[in-house]
């Protein structure tokens, strides 16, 4: 699994040093930003949607459109998959109290 998100993120990476004629990923960083971040918010919605509607066919598309969006907002801020891994690893098996997090609908 680790793989295919390598390969995506080296994907994305290339095509933004080497823009490709009619690639979607070069739209989105050609559009900068704001556009990349519209994107995720609308994906992240189409997931809710896909959750609620119990679709897990869906819910696993749309999933994969939501990495994908974050994977190039990651390239488009010039931060490394790898960063993001040692996060994960990082926070691995630390224990978590609920407690320490502020309530969810305080946000």
């Amino acid at each position: 699994m680790g793989n295919a998100f390598t390969l995506l993120f080296e994907t994305i990476e290339e095509r933004k040093r080497n823009p490709v004629p009619e690639s979607y990923t070069n739209y989105l960083f050609s559009k900068g930003e704001d556009k990349i971040l519209k994107k995720i918010g609308e994906e992240c919605t189409e997931v809710i949607i896909a959750s609620k509607n119990n679709d897990k066919e869906e819910l696993v598309k749309e999933m994969v459109d939501v990495l994908y969006h974050c994977f190039v907002l990651l390239a488009e801020k010039n931060i490394l998959l790898e960063d993001v891994m040692e996060e994960v690893t990082e926070r691995n098996g630390k224990l978590s109290r609920v407690g320490d997090r502020r309530d969810i609908d305080t946000l």
